[in-house]
């Protein structure tokens, strides 16, 4: 089989196999639109090693709801032995992907193991790929994933394994579409003229071949009329054949296929021969768009008999275990409400003994789409469930709708516990929206309700929610009064889970307020949920350990919290706590100066409007801080959306940031005496808490503004010894916990020549460009000689002052990258690399990405500028 425009990938692919000569193993990223060939080019590459390696092919497949590990099931039925055995009698998934790595490490030939659509993989498949990379370093296995990369927003889970996988084992193939010599090629074969075909088809492979099999001489309006033409050629029980396949996502076993249709063995020739595949005992189209295309020209009667009929022939034949997602897909299509019933809480409750939860809230949705027959109770228990998972994903919104349904459903059957159980926790969900008010009086209608009825848990749960809030507005006394309440009934009922909730609290709220045995709360909070496997408060403890000890200026111990807890939290789809934890790990990066890091990780959160506002919050503060310090584009609009989350909150944690941030903007544009109303404000409110180092900064900046009356005293040492004047201290002091930015701007205020140095040169490697030029300019007035000439004026090449992560683009953008080939090479996002483009093209006041690489190639910002910088 000969691949047009493929060679240089199939040679990639062979020098990845060839390296596992040598005992290292390797990753193959292959990424394209769909259609683009990926699928073609895996099967060429791995039918010429089937001598040489043991091949495994696994699938994602497209279902409603796509069931844990399903390419895995794929490749033990492959591998044979007792692969298959262990896996299906595994109690947990550490088990599984022990037992996978086991079977992978030890076998006679080089192993290649491909997972297939990636981009519709489940959580737990993820991990599994994520175990799996980490771990071939010393063994002669090379993994091959394939994906749509236009299917993979930056939000999608599979950015942050790709991310995880070591860079030295990953290569990475995006498949182009053809060129219209290849398509002209293709065309004449047949005898068709190319140029409407190439305009048509856009050189995707799979559609150049669709529309070439049409038998007429002319090209069809859209690709699905290619595949509904060849279809419609077929006699009728090959097209049975191929209506059937339609209705089945990935591939259509062959027992299934005679069960229902029984066909010939000419009615399978003639599919085949019209473009379908058969591999694995399986007849599959040979590209789900083609599946999709048959499918949805089906009249609906039809569609809704047939999965009838797929399911009675699945439930026959016994199917169970990794078939439960598949059952819950056919039950649907085919409007089965009581089998959708039966069979979602089940493929729920597989996706969770997975820790896949996204899957699990897709299942329990679906089940409440056919929930119109069940009690009043039963949908509530559903809703509640619902609720729940989607709260750990980071479906806020959706989180929310259940609930309130739910509740509605509880206080109409009279059941008191469950409402106030609905209150505690719409009010836990307002806060994460920045709903301060309705989360306070949710969580006080859930006392007052719960304190009538006999103590439960349901009374400690609303004990521990109330602390919680109040810890989280930094109300130390109410914070420790609610927690110990929730405490004390919670050891009395012998529940660890509530004990670990309000040791959270409790903990968390001393270490506030400088209490450090808070610290052995929040660790005992942390060693009880990982004991018990409650995922949930394991990923608070690590967010409030994380996030207090960064508020302590203790980074090395943020770093570490941060680190162990957003793997934990990716492995579990935690999602709510990834995005928290993200946000504010983005804002210790910026702290220490890794202001690219701190950037791609807040617009990797900012970028997605479906995050919580406590997350954007931060995530907005630093990326409008980067962009004010480096003297990019586009700071008030970010600023003006994190102060409007910010102040609806409530809370000084997330006002106080971004009064800075703003306070910070207008000192830089020369406005700060016009902010000075909100800087007061911003200050009385860090003055009720015991948060030096907020306090701090809001009272450095109504400094500057000479209008600090009060006393530094409660302040932290760094930020009162710069109102003291004592700049080379206050320096000393931002340098013992690693602040270049801040220890640069005491020194440039010093009268000491070498001090100023020091600080533009700090200044000019962060590529704080406004900071370098003023502190420059300072140098020049008190009448120094011999200033050297800054990273952005060193050269002519470089007049528009770009940062270095700018001139890297540039580059990129002069040899005609795309953004997502930009992303890729750059290792950063697609929205990242939008920023950055529209920041090159400010600078260089051009209007489009042509003129950008005019300009570029003029200046000589080619490729080596990308090496200089």
């Amino acid at each position: 089989m000969h691949l047009l425009e493929r060679e240089i990938y199939l040679d990639a692919l062979s020098s990845g196999f060839a390296a596992l000569a040598e005992g290292s193993g390797c990753i193959a990223l292959v990424s394209g639109e769909a259609g683009i060939g990926k699928t073609a080019l895996l099967q060429e590459f791995t039918t010429q090693r089937r001598q040489a390696a043991r091949v495994y092919w696994g699938g994602c497949e497209a279902l409603f709801t796509p069931h844990p590990l399903a390419p895995l099931h794929d490749i033990a039925r492959q591998a044979g032995g007792t692969l298959p055995g262990i896996i299906a009698a595994a109690a947990n998934r550490d088990l599984i992907f022990h037992a996978t790595m086991d079977h992978l490490a030890h076998g006679l030939k080089p192993t290649i193991v491909v997972f297939e659509d990636v981009h519709w993989a489940d959580e737990a498949t993820l991990d599994l790929i994520k175990f799996l990379g980490r771990r071939l370093q010393r063994l002669p296995v090379m993994l091959i994933i394939s994906y749509r990369d236009d299917e993979v927003p930056p939000h999608h889970p599979l950015r942050s394994v790709i991310g995880d996988l070591p860079v030295a084992l990953v290569s990475r193939l995006s498949l182009p579409s053809l060129s219209d010599t290849a398509v002209e090629t293709m065309a004449q074969r047949v005898g068709r003229e190319a140029a409407e075909l190439c305009r048509v088809t856009g050189g995707n492979p799979f559609f150049v071949t669709e529309a070439l099999a049409v038998a007429d001489h002319e090209v069809p309006a859209t690709v699905r009329d290619a595949v509904l033409a060849r279809i419609s050629r077929l006699s009728g029980e090959a097209r049975d054949v191929a209506n059937l396949a339609a209705l089945v996502p990935g591939k259509l076993d062959r027992w299934l296929l005679d069960a229902i249709v029984a066909p010939t063995a000419c009615a399978v020739e003639e599919c085949l021969a019209a473009g379908m595949v058969a591999r694995d005992h399986a007849i599959a189209f040979r590209h789900e768009l083609a599946r999709h295309a048959v499918e949805e020209n089906l009249p609906a009667p039809m569609r809704q008999d047939m999965h009838a009929r797929i399911l009675s022939a699945l439930q026959a034949h016994g199917a169970a275990g990794m078939q439960t997602a598949r059952l819950v897909h056919h039950a649907d299509g085919a409007g089965d409400s009581a089998a959708v019933l039966r069979f979602a809480p089940a493929a729920a409750d597989e996706a969770l003994s997975l820790g896949a939860h996204r899957q699990v809230a897709a299942h329990l949705a679906k089940a409440l789409s056919h929930a119109s027959a069940l009690s009043g109770e039963a949908k509530a228990q559903l809703l509640d469930r619902l609720s729940y998972e989607c709260y750990l994903t980071g479906q806020i919104a959706e989180a929310v709708s259940a609930r309130e349904s739910a509740y509605v459903l509880w206080k109409a059957a009279g059941n008191r516990y469950k409402e106030g159980d609905s209150l505690r926790w719409l009010s836990r969900l307002s806060w994460f929206m920045t709903n301060k008010t309705a989360a306070d009086r949710y969580a006080a209608l859930a006392v007052e309700i719960l304190e009538t009825l006999a103590p439960g848990r349901e009374l400690a749960w609303a004990y521990s929610n109330l602390s919680q809030l109040h810890m989280l507005a930094d109300e130390p006394e109410e914070a420790l009064v609610a927690g110990s309440k929730a405490l004390a009934l919670a050891r009395e009922l012998g529940d660890p889970e509530i004990e670990s909730h309000a040791l959270n609290n409790v903990g968390t709220t001393k270490l506030a307020a400088q209490d450090f045995s808070g610290l052995a709360d929040l660790e005992r909070s942390l060693s009880l949920a990982l004991a018990n496997g409650f995922d949930e408060h394991a990923g608070r403890a690590y967010a409030n350990l994380a996030t207090s000890s960064a508020r302590a200026r203790d980074f090395d111990r943020a770093r570490r919290y941060f680190g162990e807890g957003i793997v934990y939290c990716e492995e579990r789809d935690l999602y709510s706590w990834v995005r928290y934890m993200t946000a504010s790990r983005a804002e210790t990066l910026l702290a220490q100066g890794d202001w690219d890091a701190a950037a791609e990780a807040a617009e990797l959160i900012a970028g997605n409007a479906k995050v919580a506002p406590v997350a954007r919050i931060p995530a907005l503060v630093v990326l409008a801080r980067v962009r004010l310090r480096r003297g990019d584009p586009g700071v008030a609009k970010v600023l003006e959306e994190a102060s409007q989350l910010a102040f609806s909150s409530g809370e000084v944690q997330r006002i106080a940031p971004v009064v800075s941030a703003r306070a910070e903007a207008a000192w830089l544009e020369g406005t700060l005496v016009d902010s000075l109303d909100e800087i007061r404000q911003g200050y009385k409110m860090t003055c009720k808490i015991s948060d030096s180092w907020m306090q701090g900064e809001l009272a450095f900046w109504l400094w500057r503004a000479g209008r600090l009356t009060e006393s530094t005293q409660q302040i932290a040492k760094p930020w009162a010894l710069q109102i003291a004047g004592d700049w080379q201290g206050a320096a000393a002091g931002w340098e013992a916990i690693n602040c270049p930015y801040e220890r640069a701007m005491a020194l440039a205020e010093c009268k000491n020549e070498s001090a100023v140095r020091t600080a533009l040169q700090i200044f000019e490697d962060l590529g704080a460009t406004p900071m370098a030029a003023i502190t420059r300019r300072k140098l020049r007035e008190s009448g120094v000689r011999n200033i050297p000439r800054g990273s952005h004026e060193r050269t002519k090449q470089n007049p528009h002052q770009l940062t270095r992560r700018q001139l890297q683009v540039l580059a990129l953008l002069a040899e005609g990258c795309r953004n997502a080939e930009i992303a890729a090479r750059l290792f950063v996002t697609e929205k990242t690399v939008d920023h950055h483009v529209s920041a090159v093209l400010d600078k260089l006041q051009v209007r489009s990405r042509g003129e950008a690489a005019a300009v570029a190639n003029r200046l000589g910002l080619g490729g080596a500028a990308v090496k200089r910088a």
